[in-house]
């Protein structure tokens, strides 16, 4: 079990985090893969990591809803799931994710890639700062530019592909009515989902790159001839999906290039961030964010 936090040899040898949406739970063809569980001060992670090498690159992937959909979106221990990542030495997060369409032209089975949400949650744990060390991130482009190249580069041919969506993240577990579905349309959001939010904004927090694809399992009930979501659907379309998923994950390493440090300044989200004033600072919070947010509090460049 691990717990300690980021070390200068993981951050050498930047690590890929990959979080599997519904339908993908496991990743194929990662060299020495082993399951490991890592301890977080905010509580256990939706499961164990799977850990390995993927085209030479050091990758882990974790389940967002645990092997065997076990989780539902509201009770996901979002803090843990990235503290377990950041502190295994990832730098980039690519979140995997089913949604529904708002959109005619985005179909079932389509791939989206997301770069703008709305948070419609509120029963979820939303940061890792607090009383005793206050942090503000900046979050107008919550998406790493550089990422979500690689990702689209990534995609196989043949899978239609969006890019510059905004995704809405609703609470959940129930799909929208009907009026809710036609309001988001007018908010111009393009693909809803229940997982986003706030796993996009604790990965900035902890100075991570986060890419968002988003994978189309069916039209919202917005859709005069879908006037429902068709569970069914959902999951025969969830199966295609996965597969074309691996296959994406399988090509990202010959796209992405840890050589540099960010070009857009993810991994220095919180260069500014935290308001706090040092003797004021809750020592038991500290400890907590040794991994989110060591770097600045180390006085780390």
């Amino acid at each position: 079990m691990l717990r300690s936090g980021n070390t200068k040899g993981a951050q050498m040898h930047s690590m890929t985090g990959v979080i599997g949406g519904s339908g993908l739970y496991d990743i194929d063809g990662l060299e020495g893969a082993s399951w490991v569980k890592v301890a977080t001060p905010w509580g256990k992670p939706s499961d164990e990591i799977l850990v390995g090498r993927l085209g030479g690159m050091p990758m882990a992937f974790l389940p967002r809803h645990g092997r065997g959909h076990v989780h539902a979106p509201s009770d996901i221990n979002y803090r843990a799931n990235i503290d377990a990542l950041k502190r295994l030495g990832c730098t980039d997060i690519l979140a995997v994710s089913a949604v529904g369409s708002l959109r005619d032209d985005y179909r079932p089975g389509d791939f989206v890639l997301v770069d703008q949400f709305i948070d419609r949650t509120f029963a979820r744990a939303k940061s890792f700062f607090g009383t005793g060390c206050v942090g503000h991130v900046g979050f107008s482009d919550p998406t790493c530019p550089r990422l979500t190249d690689a990702v689209a580069a990534s995609i196989p041919a043949g899978i239609p592909l969006h890019r510059n969506a905004t995704y809405i993240a609703m609470e959940g577990p129930q799909f929208s009515t009907r009026a809710e579905s036609n309001l988001y349309r007018q908010w111009g959001a393009d693909v809803i989902g229940m997982t986003a939010m706030p796993e996009a904004k604790l990965a900035r927090e902890a100075e991570l790159c986060y890419a968002s694809i988003a994978m189309v399992t069916d039209y919202d009930c917005w859709h005069g001839d879908h006037a429902a979501v068709d569970v069914a659907q959902v999951i025969a379309t969830l199966t295609a999906n996965a597969g074309h998923a691996r296959d994406m994950v399988a090509r990202l390493p010959a796209h992405l290039d840890h050589s540099a440090a960010c070009p857009h300044g993810c991994d220095h989200a919180l260069t500014h961030a935290i308001m706090t004033a040092p003797d004021k600072r809750d020592p038991a919070l500290l400890a907590k964010l040794d991994a989110v947010a060591g770097r600045v509090l180390k006085g780390t460049p």
